[in-house]
Parts: C-alpha cells; sequence; structure tokens
C-alpha cells in the first residue's frame, strides 16, 4: 500500500475533493515571471480571498490554436507571496470544456498547485499563462482553494458572463 502511495505521489496524481482523478501540477516559485505590488488591480484584475489577484470578468480576445483545445486566452495570475500553498481547478463538469495552464511547462490541466513561496506579504508572485477551451467561447468557473478556503470564481471567455 505505502509503494501505491509514493508511486501516485511521485506521479503527480491526485484525487480531488470531488472524488475525481486529476493530474495536479505544482508550479514552482521560480517560474513566477514578475514580483508586482500585491493585490494587483491593475487592467481589472479583482482579488480572491487575499491570496490571488485574478484576470477580470471578461475576457474578450480569443485565440484559434486548433488541437485538443483549440482556443486559448492568455491572462497572468497574481499570488500573494508568503502564502501558502495554494490550489485553481476547474469544476469536474467543466473539465471536457475548459482547461487552464500557468507556470513554464507542461499540458492544458484541470488542476494546477502552486507552491509556497517566500516574501513580504505586499509582493505578488505573477504567472504566465491562461485559459483552453474546445469552444470559441465559455462562462468559465474556477475554484480557488487556500487550506479550508474555497471561492468559485467565473470568468466569461471571448463572451459576456
Amino acid at each position: 500500500m505505502i509503494a501505491v502511495v509514493a508511486v501516485a505521489l511521485a506521479s503527480g496524481w491526485a484525487t480531488p475533493a470531488d472524488g475525481s482523478r486529476a493530474r495536479v501540477r505544482t508550479v514552482p516559485c521560480d517560474q513566477a515571471i514578475d514580483h508586482p505590488r500585491f493585490p494587483y488591480r491593475s487592467d481589472g484584475y479583482r482579488p480572491v480571498l487575499n491570496t490571488f489577484s485574478v484576470p477580470p470578468a471578461f475576457l474578450r480576445q480569443v485565440v484559434h490554436v486548433g488541437g485538443t483545445w483549440p482556443y486559448w486566452r492568455k491572462t497572468g495570475l497574481v499570488i500573494r507571496a508568503g502564502a501558502p500553498a495554494v490550489t485553481v481547478t476547474v469544476p469536474r463538469t467543466w473539465r471536457s470544456r475548459a482547461a487552464i495552464i500557468w507556470g513554464n511547462a507542461g499540458k492544458p490541466a484541470s488542476s494546477l498547485r502552486f507552491a509556497s513561496c517566500a516574501g513580504r506579504s505586499s509582493e505578488g508572485r505573477a504567472y504566465a499563462g491562461g485559459f483552453y477551451l474546445r469552444a470559441r467561447s465559455g462562462c468559465v468557473p474556477l475554484v480557488f482553494r487556500v487550506g479550508a478556503r474555497a471561492a468559485t470564481v467565473r470568468f466569461g471567455v471571448g463572451r459576456r458572463c
């Protein structure tokens, strides 16, 4: 049993609270592209759980890129320095329609874990990335989790919600 758990942890597989299996990739601190002031509020960014600064509710421009996830909307994410490890998850009912990616590598995912990064609480860690969609637009919900606290935030990707 211990070997099975060790293999599951080493491979990056985890079981979210909803019981579904999702690959959870940890985004390390060195993948931050900038260190803006926190909370980051430029360009319509919104604070969530006093830990995240998330993109605006409406994200207009979507690009057709082809492939399994044919539509892409680039947008950054900012996380407060000194916060504990946090997660961002696409709800199970949306996993066939939307995926996320932030940080420097990997494939579109349904869940990302961000490592805890040292720093002053007035400083953020900005990550490049964004949304992948199967359709040209969507009203995409994401669940932001910090410890036992969670908040669901909707994003109008390519359309208003």
